[in-house]
């Protein structure tokens, strides 16, 4: 489902953003230094799919190494993404543990 669709990074609302038909999930985020905080995870009720918040948060963690950036884990539904995604632990900064 996120293949089909754009991962659009939104510099002026400071969020990632995925439409899929007329809904828009989205991960709020503050960037400082090399540092993204990811404040805030957005999922529609109109979107039914299971899976969709892990493709999400794939897609947007794979953006963000991209960009060599650390990932710092604010909203308790991205940290625990981190927690049971292995790969994505080493993106966190020297000393944050999740």
């Amino acid at each position: 489902m996120v293949e089909a669709a754009e991962l659009i990074d939104n510099d002026f609302l400071r969020q990632f953003e995925i439409k899929i038909d007329d809904h828009l999930a989205k991960i709020e985020y503050s960037l400082q230094e090399r540092k993204i905080f990811l404040t805030k995870l957005v999922i529609p009720e109109g979107i039914k799919d299971q899976d969709f918040s892990k493709e999400f948060l794939v897609a947007v963690f794979e953006q963000i190494e991209e960009r060599n950036l650390s990932v710092v884990p604010t909203s308790p539904e991205i940290a625990k993404f981190v927690r049971s995604n292995r790969k994505y632990k080493r993106m966190l900064p020297v000393g944050v543990r999740i």
